[in-house]
């Protein structure tokens, strides 16, 4: 598929039929409080819908109950094996390079504002480490698992926010298109895959070329769980990357929301790193992973740590030659990234887990919600549009 300036002008006219109408139902039919309050409770696959739940909800939860029917499931426990293998840089790339490069999208950083996720920057960060946490686990697709209630309820969520910015006259359709349309929700989906993949390069990290293509893959079947149109999502990363670089030209930019967002998500994580010694160390591995101009943009503070996290690959490299002798050696780092990456999700979340919701106003209510042979190994194309 080419992509063109006309085809993405189409994809952002377009939103998600089956959770625009059901959102739209539920408001139209004075049910989101009641859905709210009983979903609050259906945390797992396959569980009993509880009684009660208005109709229009109960019919779009069973359609949307599964998996697409093409899933490779052999890719996906590729896809599996990959994150915990990568897990802690896997947190790291999503944290410092995705979530920026979200920033750096003007109009998706005035979204954010307008539904006052500004206000709430752990809690979005949290349930964005929660929805991955559910996706790698070895159950996520199978009666039990919690990532399928949760797409479900994103899903939803992103419909809502749709609902009501059109509604509440917060967003010109006219200038910017549907929010949360097809365009952006298919740029999101190359923020969390193919952007985690560049900043993993970066960082030099190794990866096989079958284990970077099975990451990508599991972002495709998450994409299609959440509303976005696969027929129109690049099949592989060589597509996208003809999207991404697309979609990236076409808006990024300098904003103050994007530059409010990324100050409260430095902020964030300072917080969360002990003591203060390290505190420029966040904004310099985000200047890092997203390149100065991006960085610029954002107003991430220049440090003396800007030429220190150059060492970071170097460092890295130590542990892969670890993990690569010692098949100890590579479990007990697969078991340290593990608790590592629980330990920050814990530490975002304060130990309670994240509930996905349909906001009923959003003024009031909404926050946003190893190492292989060298020709073996996956690399993007020298040049990037990150700055």
């Amino acid at each position: 598929m080419t992509y063109t300036q006309a085809s993405m002008d189409a994809l952002r006219r377009a939103g998600d039929e089956l959770a625009d109408a059901t959102v739209a139902t539920l408001f139209e039919r004075g049910e989101v409080g009641k859905f709210n309050s009983l979903m609050r409770y259906v945390s797992t696959a396959g569980q009993e819908l509880p009684e009660g739940l208005p109709g229009v909800a109960r019919e779009y939860l069973h359609e949307t109950s599964a998996p697409p029917a093409w899933v490779d499931w052999d890719e996906m426990e590729r896809a599996r094996l990959f994150f915990i293998d990568n897990n802690v840089h896997i947190s790291t790339a999503l944290s410092f390079a995705s979530m920026p490069a979200c920033y750096v999208v003007p109009h998706v950083a005035k979204l954010l504002s307008a539904t006052h996720a500004l206000k709430y920057p752990s809690k979005r960060m949290a349930e964005t480490g929660q929805f991955t946490v559910y996706l790698m686990q070895p159950d996520a697709f199978e009666a039990g698992s919690r990532f399928l209630p949760a797409a479900q309820k994103v899903r939803l969520l992103h419909a809502s926010i749709r609902h009501h910015l059109t509604r509440e006259n917060q967003w010109d359709t006219a200038v910017l298109g549907t929010p949360i349309c097809q365009e952006d929700m298919i740029g999101g989906q190359m923020m969390f895959s193919l952007q985690v993949l560049d900043a993993l390069h970066r960082l030099g990290i190794h990866m096989s070329t079958e284990g970077a293509d099975a990451y990508y893959y599991a972002w495709r079947v998450v994409g299609a769980m959440l509303g976005i149109d696969q027929n129109q999502v690049p099949k592989d990363l060589e597509a996208a990357r003809e999207f991404s670089d697309l979609y990236m030209t076409r808006h990024m930019g300098p904003s103050e929301e994007g530059a409010q967002l990324t100050r409260q998500l430095i902020d964030l994580y300072e917080d969360v790193v002990p003591g203060t010694f390290f505190d420029p160390l966040v904004g310099a591995l985000i200047r890092y992973l997203i390149g100065d101009t991006c960085a610029d943009w954002l107003q991430v503070p220049r440090t003396p740590w800007d030429t220190a996290v150059k060492a970071a690959p170097a460092l890295l490299s130590i542990f892969e030659t670890i993990e690569d002798r010692s098949p100890f050696g590579a479990w007990a780092l697969d078991r340290l990234g593990h608790i590592t990456t629980l330990f920050e999700l814990s530490s975002l979340t304060r130990g309670r887990v994240m509930h996905y919701a349909i906001p009923e106003q959003l003024k009031k209510d909404f926050g946003v919600s190893s190492t292989v042979p060298a020709a073996n190994r996956w690399t993007p194309p020298p040049a990037t549009v990150s700055g």
